[in-house]
């Protein structure tokens, strides 16, 4: 039956050792315990996740984990830091106040350009001392540099990165810090990040149709499709659609992007509008529209939404189904 999730494994692989190192990749994107076992044999020394549910169900494969954002401390953030080695994200001493008791390090999220959370450099000092004030285990900072995600703009984000976490390094050194940990990286701009001790791309496993756009990689990099059957065609508008909408794909669709999705294997063809279960295909001219019942594989604007809209996926070697895996962390939001 199709919508189906499908992820072609010797490409999985082939991202995954790929990608240079230092790592500590962000889980998110796939929430699958097989795929982190792979991540962590491949070299990676640690994983990064959004969330304390992700972290819960992570913990089961890794001893070292990273929430990076700025948490508001709880019971379960406790029992969780008693489990394994824990680091956390932190803008705020009003957070920090809240870690006090957690046997947790803590990370000064830095805003390098992304203007979402963080602090800027500026701040970071005063941020800092009131944080060893309070006794806590202050072990580095770090940055998203999302601002990664436009059209030419990766170079200049790492460049971004490399200031902030460069003058963080001097600083956190001066107040006593003597090797801070300096978290950075997107996938787009990790290849060009320089200064970070530890990156943590997350999308590059799959790849998807963004990152096809930004040009991180080619058609050959896509690891994770939606397979999708024809269901009905427009020889008068030369479109067909499929079944696969919003439900499954996500409806991300940045304003530089050419469509909500492209197709493996037709690489001028888009998608041009979606429904909930349904997605409108603008067919290249020229090309003969696919038969009804016939199966397409899409390649969605943004992988992370789509791993939380299924409960499995299907694992394909040699073109044909090897195994399934369960999306261990779906909905741990």
């Amino acid at each position: 039956m199709t919508p189906t999730v499908r992820i072609d494994l010797a490409r999985l692989d082939a991202n995954i050792a790929a990608q240079p190192g230092p790592l500590r990749p962000h889980v998110k994107t796939h929430k699958i315990l097989e795929i982190a076992r792979r991540q962590l044999a491949a070299g990676a020394h640690g994983l990064t996740v959004a969330t304390i549910g992700e972290a819960e169900v992570f913990a089961e494969v890794c001893g070292d984990l990273f929430i990076a954002y700025p948490v508001w401390a709880d019971k379960r953030l406790r029992a969780l830091a008693a489990r394994v080695r824990l680091s956390v994200g932190c803008d705020s001493l009003a957070a920090a106040e809240r870690l006090v008791g957690v046997p947790a390090g803590v990370l000064i999220e830095l805003d390098s350009g992304h203007h979402r959370s963080g602090v800027p450099v500026s701040r970071l000092e005063e941020l800092a001392r009131g944080i060893q004030d309070l006794g806590l285990d202050l072990q580095g900072a770090f940055t998203f540099p999302g601002h990664s995600y436009a059209p030419g703009a990766q170079e200049q984000a790492a460049r971004d990165e490399d200031q902030a976490l460069r003058a963080a390094g001097e600083i956190l050194r001066a107040l006593g810090v003597p090797e801070p940990v300096l978290s950075g990286g997107s996938t787009p701009s990790a290849r060009y990040s320089r200064v970070a001790t530890e990156r943590r791309p997350g999308v590059y496993v799959f790849n998807d149709a963004q990152q096809l756009e930004l040009g991180t990689c080619d058609w050959s990099g896509i690891a994770l499709t939606v397979a999708a059957r024809v269901v009905s065609r427009r020889e008068d508008l030369h479109q067909v659609i499929v079944v696969a909408g919003s439900k499954i794909l996500g409806s991300d669709r940045p304003a530089w992007a050419s469509g909500y999705g492209r197709i493996k294997g037709m690489a001028d063809a888009r998608i041009t509008a979606l429904s909930e279960h349904h997605a409108t295909v603008a067919w290249p001219a020229g090309e003969r529209l696919p038969a009804i019942g016939a199966e397409l594989a899409v390649v969605p604007n943004h992988v992370c939404l789509v791993l939380n809209l299924v409960d499995e996926v299907e694992v394909v070697s040699g073109g044909r189904v090897v195994e399934r895996w369960q999306v261990a962390a779906r909905g741990r939001n």
